[in-house]
């Protein structure tokens, strides 16, 4: 399976980015993923690693790619061969001449003949990149080959001197996204924000949670987006105060909110999108004190979204309004300074405020330089999703508090001037929420 939205080019030309990034005489090894069994002899539907697609464009596994800066052939792919018997039952592989015809390799060769051919294609380089722990064949054929190239050097040959991680490498191409990658994104967003308002419209007391996530997900499924970017959490009550809750089980009460993070995926990129919001449709007095609250939060935040701000800068802002509020509701007392410094919202606000979004809902990159967080760059796509939540057991909370859970996420691209909510036309405004849920 070959890309629907990206030209072999746009693969063409990542892969000559990191070539010229790798170091002379060197070679770099790549490999897919596997099928994996789920239970019995069913297996799970097969997602390919997000760096080897990045770089191939391929999306069948068993499969090993390799770079070779400055040869004539540079791009090499072992496949698995075409079957017909194969394709009766799952479908036709590209196989070995397609991996030429479609995904520009070089030369395609079928996976069995890798033991027998990846010394050859290394033969001579100095240096070899590979992310150890990816794969145990590869890795056990690197690991002979090292051991007989230090072997031959006795004799004269020149030994592989180093093995490299390469991820790094990828990571910090895969940070900044292309104009492509951004409309890929843009597309997952608003799929996933047809899936939330189709669900807010629906939701209404005494559904289920799962109930919920099925409007969500059968929302995606009808506009395209083949799967969901990471399992969706849709948290009524008090289960939003677990931050990754994924049973999805319980009935929803009339005043409880609702607390849904979710992402569809489009072309292997995908969107994360976090809104709370009242089961009902009513706001009640202590819900709305903190939604407002985490709301303020988050677009103080996003207004710092530039370049040049320190990636840090962004958490730091939202936390300084959220501890602001809890002295105002009450749930902490001091200076607000001293009580940041001691990390005292921490048993409210837990988790950072943003992350890195791409092919991987927590994309590849990298936060700090050296002693500092990294600064922010036009485009890079990071979250920006800031929380209260107050579990009931929680000491020392006001009782009309306890239980409530939010967080708003929205997803957002640095520009050259500023930056971009590329999530932003989906409703979040308290007034906009209480109009639309449970209008369908």
């Amino acid at each position: 399976m070959t890309s629907d939205a990206f030209p072999a080019e746009t693969f063409a030309r990542r892969r000559s980015r990191l070539l010229r990034r790798l170091r002379a005489g060197s070679a770099a090894v790549f490999a897919s993923g596997h099928d994996a069994l789920r239970n019995g002899d069913v297996e799970h539907p097969f997602r390919q690693p997000s760096s080897f697609y990045y770089l191939t464009g391929f999306d069948e596994p068993d499969s090993v790619a390799v770079l070779r800066p400055g040869h004539e052939e540079p791009f090499v792919l072992f496949v698995r061969p075409y079957d017909p018997a194969q394709a009766i039952w799952v479908g036709a592989r590209l196989g070995v001449e397609g991996a030429v015809e479609q995904l520009g390799a070089d030369a395609a060769y079928p996976i069995e003949e890798l033991e027998q051919r990846l010394p050859q294609l290394l033969g001579g380089a100095g240096t070899v990149y590979f992310s150890l722990g990816t794969d145990e064949r590869v890795e056990r054929l690197l690991s002979r080959l090292v051991a007989a190239r230090r072997a031959a050097a006795q004799g004269g040959a020149p030994p592989i001197e180093a093995v490299m991680d390469p991820a790094p490498l990828v990571a910090e191409q895969r940070l900044i996204k292309s104009r492509e990658e951004v409309a890929a994104l843009q597309r997952a967003i608003d799929i996933t924000g047809a899936g939330l308002e189709a669900a807010m419209r629906a939701t209404r007391p005494g559904m289920h949670e799962y109930e919920v996530q099925a409007i969500l997900e059968s929302e995606y499924r009808r506009l395209g987006s083949p799967r969901d970017g990471f399992p969706s959490i849709v948290a009524a009550g008090a289960n939003a105060c677990t931050l990754h809750y994924t049973a999805n089980r319980a009935e929803m009460a009339r005043d409880e909110l609702l607390l849904v993070d979710t992402g569809a995926e489009f072309d292997f990129y995908g969107a994360d999108v976090t809104r709370t919001y009242p089961v009902d449709g009513r706001f009640r007095a202590a819900a709305r004190d903190v939604y407002e609250l985490v709301l303020e939060a988050q677009e103080q935040a996003i207004a710092l979204v530039r370049p040049g701000v320190r990636f840090h800068d962004v958490h730091d802002k939202a936390t300084e309004v959220l501890t602001t509020g809890l002295v105002d509701l009450g749930v902490l007392s001091g200076d607000v300074a001293g009580l940041i410094e001691e990390r005292a919202f921490g048993p409210f606000f837990m988790h950072g405020t943003s992350h890195w979004l791409g092919m991987d809902v927590h994309d590849v990159g990298r936060y700090r330089e050296g002693e500092e967080s990294v600064e922010l760059r036009p485009g890079m796509v990071l979250t920006v999703e800031p929380g209260l939540y107050f579990a009931r057991g929680i000491r020392g909370v006001p009782r009309r508090l306890r239980g409530i859970g939010v967080r708003i996420e929205d997803d957002v691209l640095v520009t050259r001037s500023g930056s971009r909510v590329l999530s932003g036309d989906i409703p979040k405004q308290p007034d906009d929420l209480e109009a639309i849920v449970g209008s369908g």
